[in-house]
């Protein structure tokens, strides 16, 4: 079978890469192992999505399918040192409506499964996994498990941070392990949540309250705890009663009592560098590009906007231009790497000062969070950037 785009990954960043490319002249295949499911009750993976990434899912035409009983606005994040300092960011000082909104995985994966199915210029190949892969001058053939052989201008990897085509294509990456897990859980708690997101700076981790949609009956909060694998253990070996205590305590009972929603589960984090996200006839998009910690709550938002920079790549490169070209692939690569680099440094860098115990660094970066949220200037600037306004 001949295409031009073949995408290896159903998750978020190559479903939207596929749904972005729906009014192209373009045929895209896109190869996935499992079809997404949606979660009965709450999935305790969710997502802070950006204003910039709410319009890119909206002009793919995802947005205004998702349930909004299910989408909650972020109006104020809360941040917290760990010896008391504050950091607060409003939307209403900052002059827009919401800075965010907290969204299910699954929800998002669901209807983006749903517009690929129904695309007029996309093959979907499910189950299918990719076995052997063949780089040639004019395309690369790529062998399915099951024998199929497929032929493509381009092969984006959208296969996550242990991508095949990542290592087929030998694009080397440098993992740092944190030695840390996010364990998360969702909450139903006593009192409102009032749309504030909250972040807490422990010496045990980085915890963080994400609020989830609710009515007037239930108010409830999505968990992720970033904190070292031995404490980790502890947490996923409490009984429901005793982690919902732990939690509360943890977040200085700012929300009363709690009550477990979905049993906690952990993932491991890492600092995932990957060099050169482009090759002849490859690229790579989402967690197979790259790897940040959880604290900065980018790391979806960096897969759509690698989506949303390749995609608008493609669609403007004229017919008679191979899209395969590592020359012209490098111009994703470039508009990319400032981006990715500086998530990456940063959330690196404020990771290892709130885990460092040197002798007078601890009110040092607390001082740092004070003075930070007593200059609107330097506020507003984050904000911008969080929204995507630059």
């Amino acid at each position: 079978m001949l295409f031009d785009v073949v995408i290896v990954g159903g998750g978020l960043a190559g479903l939207s890469l596929a749904c972005a490319l729906r009014d192209t002249r373009l045929r895209i295949a896109l190869l996935e192992n499992h079809a997404p499911k949606p979660t009965t009750g709450w999935d305790a993976r969710v997502y802070a999505i950006s204003p910039a990434n709410a319009d890119f899912l909206q002009k793919i035409g995802a947005w205004k399918h998702l349930d909004a009983q299910r989408i909650a606005p972020i109006h104020a994040m809360k941040i917290v040192g760990d010896d008391g300092a504050r950091l607060d960011f409003s939307a209403y000082q900052s002059g827009v409506p919401e800075l965010g909104w907290i969204l299910e995985s699954s929800l998002m994966a669901c209807e983006l499964w749903e517009s690929v199915k129904r695309q007029g210029n996309l093959t979907l190949l499910c189950p299918a996994a990719p076995s052997a892969v063949e780089i040639g001058e004019k395309a690369a053939v790529l062998t399915l498990g099951d024998g199929q052989s497929l032929s493509t201008k381009l092969l984006v990897g959208a296969d996550g941070r242990d991508s095949w085509v990542r290592e087929a294509a030998g694009l080397p990456a440098i993992n740092t392990p944190y030695g840390e897990m996010g364990v998360v859980a969702n909450f139903e708690c006593e009192r409102p949540h009032r749309g504030i997101a909250r972040q807490w700076f422990r010496d045990d981790g980085v915890l963080a309250w994400l609020p989830l949609a609710g009515d007037d009956a239930a108010n409830r909060f999505s968990m992720v705890w970033s904190t070292p694998d031995a404490h980790a253990a502890e947490l996923l070996a409490l009984s429901p009663e005793a982690l919902c205590a732990r939690v509360a305590t943890a977040g200085a009972s700012e929300l009363g009592e709690l009550r477990l929603l979905t049993p906690a589960t952990a993932f491991p984090l890492r600092l995932m560098r990957v060099p050169r996200t482009v090759a002849p006839r490859v690229a790579l998009v989402g967690d197979a590009a790259h790897g940040i910690h959880p604290l900065s709550g980018h790391g979806i938002n960096l897969g759509y906007q690698d989506a949303r920079a390749l995609a608008e790549l493609l669609a403007a490169t004229p017919e008679w231009q191979d899209i395969g070209s590592e020359h012209l692939l490098r111009r994703y690569q470039r508009a990319r790497r400032e981006e990715t680099v500086l998530l990456q440094y940063t959330t690196h860098t404020i990771r290892r000062l709130f885990r460092e115990k040197l002798p007078g660094l601890k009110p040092l970066r607390n001082i740092g969070l004070n003075l930070t949220n007593a200059l609107p200037v330097v506020k507003n600037l984050l904000v911008r950037y969080a929204l995507g306004s630059f």
